[in-house]
């Protein structure tokens, strides 16, 4: 429910989906965020106005999300929130200092990504049977996709038969923030794709995307996350199952057969190195592993 008494809330919003061009997703989350924030201002301060919210306010609010045992990970992405809205608050010249300069966000310790052993995507396309009907045509070729691409679900959900260049064994991402960027693919996973596109049921009304339901309705994120958790636990014991496990799973293959980091965090659509050096630290485990399997000495 919109705090009407922050209308402040709004136009930083509009700010986010018409000038920076943010995901429907990310702004609901900035939205979700910043409500909070201010629900919580109502409540227990009183509503101050904009330019009179403190660091203690902010701190306060921190406070009591972590004795609700709220995870750091997503209090950083609230703190993140809140100096994404004051800062632009600053500069429309409406607060003159941002309260967030002496809030510290928790330390969040280093996860590793999450990947399926290539031996396991082996088994997977190459003996797992689908089903040969067109749900099942259409599961083996999403798969194979996000394997072989890394691409994201919205963008592989979105992907339209325009971003397909059969020509040069390629495809253009439209990423976040809306990026662009080229992805090779394999000709044969090219060639396999241009024949479902032929044979593809009639699409309804008002959809242009390359993958379809056997009704020709454009796929839907929860269906596709259900297939590939399905399909992964034929072959994988791993706890998390979802379509950006088939991304880790890109990322870290490519990293253990030495492709350059660089090279990596483009395919992948990163912004920055730091995002993609976290698949650096799986390399390390696998030549470690090697090393004491293979070393006399180790």
């Amino acid at each position: 429910m919109p705090i009407t008494q922050y209308p402040q809330i709004a136009a930083f919003l509009d700010y986010l989906k018409y000038e920076k061009r943010y995901s429907q997703h990310t702004i609901i989350s900035y939205q979700n965020d910043l409500e909070q924030f201010f629900a919580y201002l109502s409540s227990q301060f009183d509503s101050p106005p904009v330019n009179q919210v403190t660091a203690m306010y902010v701190r306060s609010w921190l406070a009591e999300m972590k004795e609700d045992e709220i995870s750091s990970k997503t209090l950083n992405r609230k703190i993140s929130s809140l100096k994404s809205f004051f800062k632009y608050e600053m500069k429309l010249g409406h607060i003159d200092q941002t309260p967030m300069t002496t809030v510290v966000a928790p330390r969040i310790g280093k996860r590793l990504p999450v990947f399926v052993e290539e031996k396991d995507m082996s088994t997977l396309l190459n003996h797992v049977t689908f089903t040969k009907d067109w749900k099942g045509r259409t599961e083996r070729l999403v798969i194979q996709l996000f394997y072989s691409t890394g691409m994201r679900l919205s963008e592989l959900i979105h992907l339209k038969e325009s971003q397909l260049d059969p020509a040069n064994a390629q495809l253009k991402v439209l990423g976040k923030g809306n990026k662009e960027r080229i992805l090779p693919m394999a000709p044969e996973l090219m060639a396999d794709i241009q024949a479902y596109i032929t044979e593809k049921p009639a699409k309804q009304e008002g959809v242009h995307t390359v993958f379809v339901t056997a009704k020709g309705k454009m796929l839907q994120p929860r269906s596709v996350y259900a297939f590939v958790k399905q399909h992964l636990a034929a072959v994988t014991t791993i706890q998390k199952k979802s379509p950006h496990i088939l991304r880790h799973s890109f990322a870290t293959h490519l990293m253990n057969h030495g492709a350059d980091l660089n090279a990596v965090k483009e395919l992948l659509g990163h912004s920055s190195l730091a995002a993609t050096q976290v698949y650096t630290h799986n390399t390390i485990e696998k030549l470690k592993e090697v090393f004491n399997k293979a070393h006399p000495k180790a």
